[in-house]
């Protein structure tokens, strides 16, 4: 034992030692080490390969570390608490049992070290292992803490080793993807949960303070994919699944409290969205934002400043922030009068050609189908749309007719538009103001909808048709559009061709049926074919 301050597992260079001698049988040696303390010293051959450059090498060697340690912590053989220098346990007066539970502590440490550091390895099935190791040790280390146990916070958890896992996992290089969904399996288990919460809230405030809140793509990225992945349970019931039982303390402990998972869950969650974000980042939130993060809130109405921040981004952003806000209004009495402004603000030219056309009008037909929605507000809208029909695309149009129609059908007071006397066959000027931002000063309700009559001589049929549906008197029951509004040039073109002519219209030429005709073809005409 006296030799172990010259041998440190970083002095001597793994290549040269495996060239000196052939490989050793890790399993057999960590065998000898945990049989004899006179082989403790062997431990470094097997820290050496936990630094090889070959792959089943350095997988061997932490699986053997695993073995070892593993061991070692539930014989209770490594030293707890406040561990003392290397030098200071040569040179302090402890008993032979004590420097030898120091000793393997300083290796044990050293391996975590390595596996640490593995986690950014090039090779997947590396990283794999070394993070499956250092769970490994997290479990066994609940059981046999290393540490004085502080039973007002933390129990007797390894918060500091899932604390470094978690740091690790959150890179600001690399991507870690494929790792943080292999990680899913752990964050299953409450406590394991409960302390990746607060260990990716503290990392996040670390980080980004550090970088004055500038925007980290691939950091950001590895943060939301792992924070994507902590689901919570519905009811304190369900938690049944831990890494660590507290036994008698186990009730009164945090980890296993509803209450303190969905107040981290809502630190980590507001920690990381007040950052500016980049933006395909944006989207990616509010798409699960509704699903997956505002039930789990103790206070949702706290995602007020970020959604009023993503509604700024513009384009599909602005309108799924939209849709987070009136989740807010309608399911946690959250009080926004802007709403239905920013939304009219939406609405031009461009989100008749934009992908995400079909996710925008559904949200619109959902936000307006209120019925008790003020008359000016509702023909505002429909006055909007329109307008801007006279220059959308025939796809377009085939879904806005019928779900201006349906406006019209919810709000009967807004029939004025389309049945207004002064209108009618006489030229006059519009009093609705297109460029008014407010749609209580746009005076829509003094206007008519002579755009659709326009659109009645349409140059697609049907088009047109659809257009001749305010001709009628509207029924109460709405159209369904839901099929429409994914409605492609490509399908509407498809539709046309399969539609079958009239044959009794009268031609200017006779139509040929084949190629090859006898008498009277095309190819008779200027070819003899005897």
């Amino acid at each position: 034992m006296a030799t172990t301050k010259k041998r440190n597992v970083r002095q001597d260079s793994p290549k040269e030692n495996h060239a000196k001698q052939p490989k050793t049988d890790l399993s057999s040696k960590v065998d000898v080490i945990i049989q004899s303390r006179k082989h403790a010293n062997d431990v470094f051959d097997i820290l050496e390969f936990l630094q090889s450059d070959k792959e089943k090498d350095l997988i061997s060697a932490a699986n053997s570390c695993s073995k070892l340690f593993c061991t070692l912590l539930e014989r209770c053989a490594l030293f707890v608490g406040q561990l003392p220098k290397e030098e200071e346990m040569l040179s302090g007066t402890h008993t032979a049992d004590e420097k030898y539970s120091m000793f393997m502590r300083h290796r044990y440490n050293s391996c975590v070290e390595l596996l640490l550091e593995h986690i950014s390895h090039d090779s997947y099935q590396i990283k794999e292992t070394a993070l499956c190791t250092l769970m490994k040790f997290a479990e066994v280390e609940g059981k046999f803490p290393l540490q004085d146990l502080d039973w007002s916070e933390h129990y007797s958890f390894p918060r500091d080793l899932i604390k470094a896992a978690v740091e690790r996992l959150l890179s600001q290089t690399e991507d870690m993807a494929l790792l943080i969904s292999r990680f899913q399996e752990f964050l299953e288990m409450e406590d394991v949960r409960y302390y990746v919460m607060s260990s990716v809230r503290e990392n996040v405030g670390k980080v980004m303070e550090k970088n004055k809140g500038a925007v980290m793509p691939v950091y950001q990225n590895n943060v939301f994919i792992l924070l994507s992945n902590i689901i919570l349970p519905s009811q304190e019931s369900e938690f049944t699944n831990f890494m660590v039982k507290q036994e008698a303390k186990h009730k009164d402990w945090k980890a296993a409290k509803l209450k303190e998972h969905k107040r981290a869950f809502e630190r980590m969650w507001l920690g990381f969205l007040k950052y500016k974000l980049p933006g395909s980042m944006y989207k990616k939130v509010l798409v699960i934002l509704h699903d997956s993060i505002l039930p789990h809130m103790s206070q949702p109405t706290l995602m007020i400043d970020f959604l009023t921040a993503a509604y700024d981004v513009g384009g599909a952003i602005s309108l799924l922030a939209l849709n987070g806000l009136f989740v807010l209004i309608h399911q946690h009495n959250l009080d926004y009068p802007d709403f239905y402004k920013k939304l009219y603000n939406l609405l031009d030219p461009s989100v008749f050609h934009v992908k995400y056309r079909a996710r925008f009008f559904h949200l619109t037909n959902l936000f307006l189908s209120s019925s008790h929605l003020p008359v000016y507000l509702v023909a505002a809208f429909a006055k909007r749309l329109a307008r801007l029909a006279l220059t959308a695309p025939p796809t377009a149009l085939l879904m806005l007719l019928p779900f201006i129609c349906n406006l019209i059908r919810r709000h009967p007071a807004c029939r004025v538009l389309i049945h207004r006397p002064s209108a009618v066959d006489v030229a006059c000027d519009d009093p609705y103001l297109m460029m008014e931002e407010d749609p209580a000063q746009c005076h829509a309700l003094d206007s008519s909808l002579w755009e659709i009559q326009t659109l009645q001589k349409h140059y697609h049929p049907d088009v047109a048709k659809a257009a001749m549906a305010i001709n009628k008197p509207l029924g109460d029951k709405e159209d369904d559009i839901s099929e429409l509004l994914e409605l492609s040039t490509y399908e509407l073109i498809e539709r046309d061709l399969k539609q079958k002519t009239n044959k009794g219209v009268p031609l200017e030429f006779e139509p040929a049926t084949e190629l090859l005709q006898g008498c009277g073809g095309v190819l008779s005409r200027h070819f003899s074919l005897d």
